[in-house]
């Protein structure tokens, strides 16, 4: 009985309804009360926005939907896989709905806040989903603008057909700008399965492996060896399995936006200067004995003028700049070329300035070619001279030295020695300081957003020197852990860092840094901090000295950097003295036992 009213009041309103050329819509009250799964009346979806998952996550990438549209959802199902800056999370949801449109495709990527989905609740039909107001704004700024039907498919931004995936550089970490293709580990044509590493990408931070979660063939690279894309650029397609590769789109255009860029050459001043300025001879008339300064000197030699053509009016008898201003304006004068010089060689003659914008510098050494070359500037180095460089001019950098004596330190390295325990002087600093932080808590602590947010754990980062630059592998928990388990980790870590295979895992975050130098013989220096942390500590190298009654002990330099804004100088002498303490009593360090054996500086 109910469906045969839901019939005829359908067939009574669209009787109704096309006269009028209008559809009709009822109020919200007779929506949920009558019909939702009419054909005729749209249900009004309600938005699904591109989350931040991340602190410091701008944008997002769909890299699989697990629900299709029409699917029904439960509170708390996984709906999609979404890359952010830090890796590959799921995204759920929190009540019972319908998913009634997909507005972000797979591989589309979206800034926080864009619409990517509409949903409806259970029971509406899904099918007649309306779009709210300004969707269209939305999801145009999250996916790439679909071309036109009638625009070729060999177009630069033409939707690939499907069965077809363009793949674009990831973000490998959240200060990663664009990256550098080592090399690929899979050919044309090959299949992927889940999980495999395609190819070696080195970020702003590392060599990183880039995996693939779908089992696809890789149909063609886009971006060889060597080549260094941006993040979001095309850099390979892949296809399904069954794909016909005579249908394969292959983009023109393999930038994410528009990289076109027209700069005319610019043409140096001394080529607009005109011709009868070389042609003019320069003045043979012999100098006079007037005096003059540099000033005028410069405009005679510029001018090719000679100190006896031009009359001073200055007493006794001196030139003034005034005059010669007056004589080259009154005589309409241009400057004259620069002097040529010869090659030692004796052969053609050179000229000292360059003759235009394409001409390259020649050399007037004649024993051989310069040694010198430009290198370019690898990602990873830009990015640490953009960051130290953001880190000394917008952090307030206070400096804070102690000295240590350590010979109770190596005695006992000594002694673990002989018990086949090979341990370093870092593996001793890391555990000091990681229980110098439990106990000075306000010095770990990260500054974000103009806040100081204190950390809960102590994540020790190891500064590390690669051929590529400096990076810092992180010791996590190092308060828990052993001498032995720090030893081993550091060593696996620098290990791993010196060959390139740090995992962003591995290096992204931490709480404080320490920089050791002493290995390369450096009695002390000052490091600079590593933002969002608020604190450093340099480490120098152990030398021995002679104390009051001429007995020699061995003594360390440790210099802590901290943040002004966020540790008082008072807070940064506390934590200097309890590892201080530490150090030079080291054998609860060895047993794990950290009771109180500190000295505090009133």
């Amino acid at each position: 009985m109910a469906n045969m009213m839901r019939c005829s009041l359908r067939i009574l309103l669209r009787k109704q309804a096309q006269p009028l050329g209008y559809r009709v819509r009822l109020t919200e009250l007779y929506q949920r009360t009558c019909f939702h799964t009419s054909c005729l009346l749209d249900v009004a979806g309600k938005e699904l926005n591109m989350p931040a998952l991340s602190p410091t996550m701008e944008n997002g990438t769909i890299v699989k939907w697990l629900k299709k549209e029409g699917d029904s959802i439960s509170a708390g199902d996984v709906i999609a896989d979404i890359q952010t800056d830090k890796a590959v999370m799921s995204l759920e949801v929190d009540d019972d709905a319908v998913l009634a449109k997909i507005l972000a495709k797979e591989g589309t990527v979206a800034k926080v806040g864009d619409l990517i989905a509409l949903t409806v609740e259970q029971g509406e039909d899904w099918k007649s989903v309306e779009s709210p107001a300004g969707a269209g704004a939305s999801s145009a700024g999250a996916s790439t603008p679909a071309p036109s039907s009638s625009a070729p498919s060999s177009a630069p931004n033409a939707e690939p057909p499907a069965g077809q995936t363009n793949v674009k550089m990831p973000s490998l970490s959240p200060t990663m700008s664009s990256g550098t293709i080592v090399k690929w580990l899979k050919k044309e044509g090959d299949n992927i399965e889940p999980g495999d590493a395609v190819a070696e990408i080195q970020t702003d931070k590392a060599v990183v492996t880039f995996e693939i979660d779908e089992e696809v063939k890789l149909a063609k690279i886009l971006a060889p060896e060597g080549a260094e894309a941006e993040v979001g650029d095309l850099i390979a397609i892949v296809t399904e399995r069954d794909f016909d590769l005579s249908s394969l789109v292959v983009p023109t255009n393999l930038k994410g936006g528009d990289s076109s860029t027209s700069a005319a050459a610019p043409t140096p001043a001394a080529t607009s200067a005109p011709s009868s300025t070389a042609s003019r001879a320069v003045d043979q008339t012999p100098p006079s004995g007037q005096v003059y300064g540099l000033a005028v000197k410069r405009l005679l030699e510029e001018y090719g003028l000679s100190s006896g053509s031009v009359k001073g009016s200055g007493r006794p008898n001196r030139l003034l700049k005034e005059d010669v201003l007056a004589h080259i304006a009154s005589n309409n004068l241009q400057k004259v070329p620069p002097k040529t010089v010869s090659s030692p060689a004796g052969g053609v003659s050179q000229s000292a300035a360059p003759s235009g914008p394409a001409s390259k510098p020649s050399a007037t050494w004649s024993g051989g070619p310069s040694t010198f070359v430009d290198g370019p500037v690898s990602n990873i180095r830009a990015v640490i001279a953009k960051r130290l460089g953001e880190s000394k001019s917008q952090i307030p950098h206070s400096y804070a030295s102690i000295e240590i004596n350590i010979d109770k330190l190596n005695e006992l390295r000594s002694k673990l020695r002989t018990e086949d325990i090979k341990v370093s002087v870092n593996d001793f600093i890391t555990k000091a300081v990681a229980h110098a932080l439990l106990e000075c808590p306000e010095v770990n602590s990260l500054y974000q957003n103009g806040k100081l947010v204190p950390q809960n754990k102590v994540d020790i980062s190891i500064a590390v020197s690669t051929p590529t630059g400096l990076i810092t592998p992180i010791v996590f928990n190092a308060a828990s852990k052993g001498l032995s388990d720090i030893a081993n980790d550091i060593r696996t870590l620098a290990g791993k860092a010196r060959d390139g295979k740090l995992q962003p895992q591995e290096f992204q975050g931490g709480t404080f840094t320490i920089s050791n130098l002493g290995m390369f013989g450096i009695k002390d220096f000052s490091a600079i901090i590593n933002p969002p942390q608020i604190g450093i500590l340099a480490v120098g190298t152990g030398r021995e000295v002679l104390d009051s009654s001429l007995q020699t002990k061995t003594m360390m330099t440790v210099t802590l950097s901290y943040d002004r804004r966020a540790i008082d100088d008072d807070q940064a002498a506390d934590f200097l003295a309890v590892l201080q303490a530490m150090l030079q009593d080291p054998s609860f360090l060895a047993v794990g036992r950290a009771h109180s054996l500190r000295a505090r500086h009133e």
